[in-house]
């Protein structure tokens, strides 16, 4: 039997199969779609039964190539650009990509598990999972928003566990790729390497500069709680997949700086003292985010527990530490590689 990962050179995919690897699960169909080709880079460490892109795979699913073949599918696979404006597209992709999969998975009892996202909450102030709570700002979140219905409309009748799992902000490694919509704690160490300085939006929302907050969670955490699902299929439902804090992006930043201080045996110091040294920036807020931007995340995690996943959830300063570590350790690695190619 197969385990399906879509989206499985992205982000979020990639650490799910090498962790299925870890498991010592290699029979992985890994699926995606690979315009932007970099990506294959996030795969080059995992072991993979076969490739196949995202369009393909919807076909051979239609033409029942995997017909009892197929023991789960993490549905990882979204445009998640929120700042895209194609509609047709986003809906096209993230929406209806979504329906024919769970189709496929009810109509052959198949587990499915999927990425939905704390978007669907908009700019609200309560992070439950519930209808009365959701009003998507952006057409990415709609997307999610839509498919969650159709899932919510399932569940009474379904055949086969379906879990959806709502991301706040995720953070980690194999997310270089994402570019502009790559996490805040990959900007901020990479504004450092090459400015040594971090910038942060100035004060909004009745926010002041750099205390907006996010529910942010490492990628670590979001894989453990994808398999724990695999392992306890009696559950289906939607769920908030965050840590249950939130902490200001200042909080990002220090810990940023500080685990950076901690490789060069220097002492930690406080976000006040960084930002006296120039370390720490706060620039104008965009005027293109304003009314689009969730200031203020938590998820509320109850119903997780109650699922039975009772894993503590890493925090700020100890999972972008972690972070820091294995970004550093990968430039080493690429400068070693330069040097050799160079004859150094």
């Amino acid at each position: 039997m197969h385990i399906v990962v879509t989206g499985a050179a992205g982000f979020i995919g990639a650490n799910l199969v090498k962790a299925l690897n870890g498991r010592g699960e290699y029979n992985i169909i890994a699926v995606d779609h690979l315009s932007r080709a970099d990506k294959f880079r996030n795969l080059v460490d995992c072991d993979i039964a076969d490739y196949l892109d995202r369009d393909d795979f919807l076909s051979e699913i239609e033409a029942g190539t995997f017909d009892d073949d197929i023991g789960a599918i993490f549905h990882q696979g979204a445009c998640s650009d929120t700042m895209e404006e194609d509609g047709r597209y986003m809906m096209k992709n993230n929406y209806r990509y979504s329906v024919m999969l769970l189709e496929h998975c009810q109509n052959n009892d198949i587990p499915l598990i999927y990425a939905s996202s704390a978007a669907v909450y908009g700019a609200g102030k309560t992070f439950v999972e519930d209808r009365a709570n959701e009003a998507p700002l952006n057409i990415y979140g709609y997307s999610k928003f839509m498919f969650d219905q159709v899932v919510r409309r399932v569940l009474p009748e379904q055949t086969a566990p379906i879990v959806g799992l709502r991301y706040f902000n995720v953070y980690g490694p194999r997310e270089q790729h994402k570019g502009r919509m790559a996490s805040v704690a990959w900007h901020f160490y990479q504004q450092y390497k090459k400015d040594g300085k971090i910038r942060l939006f100035g004060g909004s929302d009745g926010y002041a500069p750099g205390e907006q907050r996010r529910d942010f969670i490492s990628v670590e955490d979001v894989v453990k709680v994808n398999l724990h699902f695999l392992d306890h299929p009696r559950h289906s439902g939607i769920f908030n997949l965050g840590t249950g804090r939130a902490e200001p992006f200042n909080a990002m930043a220090a810990a940023t700086l500080n685990a950076l201080a901690r490789l060069d045996g220097k002492p930690e110091q406080t976000l006040a003292q960084w930002a006296a040294q120039g370390a720490v920036e706060y620039i104008p807020f965009p005027e293109a985010l304003v009314g689009k931007y969730q200031s203020f995340t938590q998820a509320d995690i109850r119903c997780l527990r109650e699922a039975g996943y009772d894993a503590p959830m890493l925090d700020v300063k100890n999972g972008v530490t972690r972070y820091v570590e294995e970004l550093v350790k990968q430039n080493v690695a690429e400068l070693v590689k330069q040097n050799m190619a160079a004859g150094y």
